[in-house]
């Protein structure tokens, strides 16, 4: 172990030390202060035998003289064991819920391991969410990679809470070990923390459910590990405890700005908007950790929940974020103001994983032409919105009046559900062919003809 007395520089909550030899990057880093307080760092940048450290708990109270710097050669690490669910720990890993810390045999570390392409298993089969704008239209497939889109001031805190108490997976034989939800907060209020925790305890899922809170008045610093410590958790209960795990994390835009935060201090060049240059490795190295792999039988499935700056999707974080994920969940904010929940913005929206893991053998044979129908009709209606809005509702053909009652409907009945509702996937199908045969039959033209004798019912 490296031991050195005395630190060259504070800045932020960086600080850095000279004569280092030997040191790793992300190696733990122990500060012993002359108080007797302890904080711990890592290593984020090695210049020569200058070493720059990330200091966890902030630098306040440090001088150059009153610390001891203690080099622990190995990365940060999570104990890993079965004891990891039902329990609350914060954004550096360590418990929140007053149970003493995790026992476990093995420890890994937070930053992963990268999975061998060869040996990634093609995603199918679906996690059911209960919400019908998310089951029937963007359907979440296990091992798939689907974030939210949200704004400030909207729903996505209610929507995490939903999907984390509703989810389950489909299919489990008798001895599949379960499915578990791994939930990370990153950068919340102390009042949207609770609300998560009591929200979680109501719906009597707690046990399942590992979560990592941090929350914004802990140390920045914090944000950039929340994520990691959570994947690190599901991948242990999934590839070696063999479980289905849905990972929800909200909201990576508090940890692009952490990171923005933390490149500025080190002097790095910065990139668009001010967020540095590596933005999309760095989140490619958070997303690409979700999958199966041969011969593990569990999964991890990610839903990154992230709010755009001035509702802007060309802004960095989803652009970067659409490039590396399987589509997205757009959430809009004229729904949300008309009162509509969850206000899923359907045209937009995306899942590409789901035509090869819906229909026959997974969900039900109507599903897919179901869904095709849906989009093409919902298109229409906006179509339909914005020439009424232009020659009047009533100057519209009687089939464009038809379309826009069905629009209403459909708003009204399929995407808006209550939170504490939690629909079947045979509930949100059914309920889309009541909306769709609102429309007439010739207007069905992405169904089949089996399947329009079948369910459709003027």
């Amino acid at each position: 172990m490296i031991a050195l007395t005395g630190i060259r520089e504070i800045n932020g909550p960086l600080i850095a030390v000279s004569g280092v030899s030997g040191a790793g990057y992300d190696e733990m880093v122990r500060l012993d202060l002359t108080d007797g307080s302890v904080r711990l760092g890592k290593v984020v940048q090695l210049d020569g035998d200058r070493c720059v450290i990330q200091v966890f708990e902030g630098t306040s109270g440090l001088s150059l003289t009153n610390v001891r710097v203690s080099f622990a050669g190995r990365p940060m690490e999570l104990t890993l064991s079965p004891e990891l669910l039902g329990r609350t720990f914060n954004g550096a890993g360590a418990p929140l819920d007053g149970l003493g810390p995790v026992y476990g045999a093995a420890k890994a570390n937070i930053n992963g391991l990268p999975i061998n392409p060869v040996s990634r298993v093609y995603p199918r089969n679906y996690i059911h969410t209960g919400i019908s704008g998310i089951d029937g239209l963007t359907t979440l497939i296990r091992g798939q990679k689907l974030p939210i889109f949200s704004g400030s001031g909207m729903s996505h805190n209610k929507i995490a809470a939903q999907i984390v108490r509703q989810a389950n997976v489909a299919g489990l034989g008798s001895g599949d070990p379960g499915f578990a939800v791994v939930f990370a907060a990153i950068g919340v209020k102390n009042d949207v923390a609770e609300y998560f925790r009591k929200s979680f305890d109501d719906a009597d899922v707690t046990e399942r459910t590992v979560m990592f809170l941090n929350l914004s008045n802990d140390p920045i610093v914090e944000r950039i590990l929340t994520p990691r410590f959570a994947l690190t958790a599901a991948e242990y209960l999934a590839y070696e405890r063999g479980m289905h795990v849905l990972v929800v994390m909200t909201d990576i835009t508090a940890y692009c700005e952490a990171l923005r935060e933390f490149s500025s201090a080190k002097g790095e060049i910065p990139g668009r908007k001010g967020y540095p240059g590596y933005l999309y490795s760095d989140l490619a190295s958070l997303y690409e950790r979700a999958g199966m792999i041969r011969g593990k039988g569990g999964s991890v499935t990610q839903i990154p929940i992230l709010t755009m700056p001035n509702d802007d999707i060309t802004h960095p974080i989803p652009d970067l974020t659409g490039y590396i994920t399987e589509g997205q969940i757009v959430l809009d904010r004229s729904l949300d103001q008309k009162g509509i929940y969850p206000p899923v913005s359907v045209l937009p929206s995306l899942s590409r994983l789901m035509k090869d893991s819906i229909g026959e053998g997974y969900t039900r044979a109507d599903h897919s032409g179901v869904s095709n129908q849906l989009f093409a009709a919902y298109a229409y209606v906006q179509d339909t919105r914005s020439l009424a809005s232009v020659i009047g509702a009533e100057d519209l053909t009687t089939v464009d009046q038809t379309y826009l009652k069905f629009g209403d409907a459909f708003e009204r009945e399929f995407l808006a559900q209550p939170f504490d509702v939690n629909r079947s996937m045979e509930e949100t199908l059914d309920l889309a062919w009541r909306l769709l045969s609102m429309l007439p039959r010739e207007e069905l033209s992405r169904v089949d003809d089996e399947l329009l004798d079948k369910h459709y019912a003027a």
